[in-house]
């Protein structure tokens, strides 16, 4: 796999050990069948308890049955798997760093001890409930809200783009806090199975085909005053764990664009046009150039966000350069790779295209380019130029 620096010469035991077994589980696993799941818009569930038992899940938190392996290792992690496919890398993200990670951080001591060893194990499945119908890149607008009700909450409105929502046993929502002064922004457990919680599958998608989306609508739902996040109050909950989402991604992309440059360099070496391969014609030479090194500069990033994160300097503008720069990176490349397939590179056959299709999404969510352009805008200028 291309490593032109030598990035992973420097890994310890336990990183080479993780990457490694992620590596085999996609290739064994998901690369076999993945484009026909792409194709039909399913994502294979039967990974789910699998990906838990190797643990997949939020393996950088401390305690409950997670190892706390090392920020590195996680970010190798997040880079095999999607380098299978986002979808995949969506599922494990979500349920590590958007579900496990604000209760860890966040939740009491008992909804830590309930939920966090059922979601490591991928014995419950978990989904976050923040972006709405009308407000995506501006969460701090939720309409969503919550009224205490005797010994708990009443819940009332409706998120969308939910990964994992469907096959959700809970989702962490945020919602504002009617009963509260000045209505601050407040996480709560919810069971999908409580009266009033529906978690429709958002279909015909033209992207990210290979993972489950949907929505959590929310009509008077009660939960008990124990299923709210006692630790945390204000935008700071759901955005702390968006910058640890993030993170992940910008390990992710990586793994896309490596797939796609691997399978247009091994075409480039077996695809014969006017007597010989194509790769030794000087643009094509040039195409695979260019992507490995673009690639290797967003490995160079990524590596070094890793460290800031494991000694405790990594800052949300940090994430946001990375996540911006590596998803951008990868959303160009992909593309390269694809056209370097030629007419065979639009079937499921090869993965360049899906990743490039795939990369629409991520290009999008969880921040969009936009926005992270505006966030570094800020940091630089001391400006900001949204609200």
């Amino acid at each position: 796999m291309l490593d032109f620096v030598q990035l992973e010469a420097d890994l310890d035991q336990e990183e080479r050990l993780i990457r490694d077994t992620a590596r085999e589980f996609v290739e064994e696993h998901v690369k076999p069948d993945i484009g026909e799941h792409f194709e039909e818009g399913t994502f294979p569930t039967e990974l789910i308890s699998e990906m838990g038992e190797l643990g997949f899940y939020a393996p950088n938190l401390e305690g409950y049955g997670s190892p706390n392996v090392s920020e590195t290792a996680y970010g190798l992690l997040m880079q095999e798997l999607e380098a299978g496919d986002s979808g995949l890398r969506s599922m494990a993200s979500v349920q590590g760093a958007l579900v496990m990670y604000p209760i860890h951080a966040y939740g009491s001591e008992e909804q830590k001890e309930e939920w966090l060893p059922k979601l490591g194990q991928g014995e419950a499945v978990g989904c976050f409930g923040l972006t709405e119908p009308e407000h995506g890149s501006n969460p701090s607008g939720m309409e969503t809200y919550a009224e205490a009700d005797g010994d708990g909450y009443v819940l009332n409105g409706s998120k969308t783009w939910i990964t994992n929502s469907p096959i959700s046993d809970v989702a962490i929502v945020w919602a504002r806090d009617r009963s509260s002064e000045d209505n601050p922004v407040r996480g709560f457990l919810v069971e999908t199975d409580r009266d009033g919680v529906s978690t429709n599958k958002i279909t015909e998608k033209l992207s990210l085909r290979a993972s489950i989306t949907g929505e959590i609508g929310l009509n008077n739902v009660h939960v008990p005053e124990e299923n709210v996040l006692p630790g945390v109050s204000g935008m700071k909950g759901p955005l702390s764990c968006l910058t640890q989402a993030r993170y992940g991604i910008a390990w992710g992309a990586i793994g896309a664009a490596r797939d796609a440059f691997e399978e247009a360099r091994q075409y480039a070496q077996d695809r014969e046009q006017f007597g010989g391969p194509i790769g030794r014609f000087q643009l094509q030479q040039r195409k695979l150039a260019e992507m490995a090194t673009q690639i290797t500069l967003a490995q160079l990033l990524a590596y070094r966000l890793a460290e800031l994160k494991e000694r405790g300097d990594m800052q949300p503008h940090h994430v946001s350069l990375s996540k911006r720069n590596n998803v951008r990176m990868a959303r160009d490349q992909t593309r390269v790779a694809r056209e370097m397939l030629g007419g065979n590179g639009i079937t499921t056959d090869y993965s360049p295209m899906r990743h490039m299709a795939n990369m629409e999404t991520v290009y999008t969510y969880e921040g969009t380019h936009d926005i992270h352009t505006l966030v570094l805008g800020e940091e630089l200028t001391g400006i900001k130029a949204y609200q």
